[in-house]
């Protein structure tokens, strides 16, 4: 029997192509659907969104007062908005919010309760299902996806307020353009203070970073490319150190898997500490010292080994108690981001920070968001693949249609 080998398996992934990330026209011909394009839609996504929203009859929603409870329903990206909703509202949101992930709605949902059933496409199963059972209900419905779909027809049977985004295959392209009426739906029930201050800063700023990374800025000045340039031969472990960052770290493992095909372990870092962080330790984290040299590059992998690479998205905004809930929250976190840093250094797993910036909840998500995003796009074309199609993701939906 041949002995186990922990290191095999591990050698011989092909490195992304250089060349190509450096050149603005090899990147086009690579990405023949233009995911790169779409990805720098995202500021116009908000201020489309926005909009659109407004030219919809949400006023409605408000007239029986603030609901119980808010139930977002729906599968992949739309089930992000209400991770969104939830952390943008925060702790002291009046009411519960719960992003509702499979078909239909929870038991307990009637007609005290709101719904808001979201699908970029439209026609997804859980979204038309959760409209359908809480139209059956008597509970107040507003429906969000693509016009003249499926969703659209069913909210106009049932007499609720339907905002139409246009849609972009696939839907991980339109996470923006999702999330704003979500949004505004909230604040028609009196969920969230966000205003069009709000939207025009958050549609800035993911404006600025699509300029930073922009295809023909070459890697050492393009942040989207030098973290894919990080990334590669690498298994990311990426933790957020707040609510606000941990949504954004499942955003950046779900665009990591769909545009790069790389699988990531995400999450809380809360979490993290009871039991995930143990990955340092393990096969793929923790290099004896007598391996580990100090002075290799920090972006190039050892040689041909494929070891965990951290990616830390700390949240360096406001820290008010009217905003966090608790005014030693932040410090908290801040301690608890710190020591992961030192644990993945004392093990020589490389590490790559972000900091949130901006004033609002929804800014500072937008500037966690936006540069990972990119960073997948140019993972997957270093490495050969189309990131607008994932034909396991086809064949998948082909397989388990009726």
């Amino acid at each position: 029997m041949t002995p186990f080998d922990g290191t095999a398996g591990l050698r011989g992934r092909r490195s992304p192509d250089l060349e190509l990330l450096d050149s603005a026209a090899s990147l086009a011909e690579a990405d023949p659907g233009e995911m790169l394009r779409a990805t720098a839609s995202a500021g116009a996504q908000v201020r489309e969104s926005a909009a659109l929203a407004a030219e919809a009859n949400l006023a409605a929603l408000a007239d029986e007062g603030r609901p119980r409870a808010v139930v977002v329903a729906g599968a992949g990206t739309a089930a992000r908005t209400g991770d969104v909703l939830a952390t943008v509202a925060g702790p002291r949101c009046p009411v519960p919010v719960l992003s509702h992930r499979s078909a239909g709605i929870p038991g307990w949902v009637s007609a005290v309760d709101a719904v808001i059933a979201v699908s970029a496409s439209g026609r997804s199963p859980e979204a038309l299902a959760a409209a359908e059972a809480a139209a059956r209900r008597g509970a107040r419905l507003v429906a969000i996806g693509a016009p003249e779909s499926e969703l659209a027809a069913l909210a106009d049977r049932a007499r609720a307020p339907y905002i139409a985004v246009p849609r972009r295959a696939p839907a991980r392209a339109s996470f923006w353009g999702l999330i704003v009426p979500v949004l505004l739906a909230a604040r028609t029930l009196g969920l969230v203070k966000v205003n069009e201050a709000d939207f025009a800063e958050t549609a800035a700023r993911l404006d600025a970073d699509a300029e930073r990374c922009r295809p023909a800025l070459e890697s050492f000045v393009n942040p989207g490319k030098s973290l894919a340039l990080e990334l590669s031969n690498a298994i990311p472990i990426v933790w957020g150190a707040s609510p606000l960052a941990t949504v954004a770290a499942r955003r950046f493992g779900d665009v990591l898997a769909a545009n790069a095909r790389y699988p990531a372990v995400v999450g809380g870092l809360g979490e993290a500490g009871r039991g995930k962080v143990g990955l340092l330790d393990g096969v793929y984290g923790g290099l004896a010292e007598a391996e580990h040299d100090i002075f290799a590059d920090p972006v190039e992998p050892d040689g041909d080994l494929t070891r965990l690479r951290l990616v830390l998205l700390r949240d360096g905004g406001l820290t008010t108690e009217d905003e966090r809930g608790r005014g030693e929250t932040t410090e908290v976190e801040d301690r608890r981001a710190d020591a992961a840093q030192q644990l993945a250094a004392r093990r020589g797993v490389r590490c790559s920070v972000m900091t949130a910036e901006g004033g609002s909840p929804l800014e500072r998500l937008a500037s966690l968001v936006a540069v990972p995003d990119f960073a997948a796009v140019y993972l997957g074309l270093a490495h050969g693949l189309d990131p607008m199609a994932v034909p396991a993701v086809s064949e998948l939906k082909e397989m388990v249609s009726p």
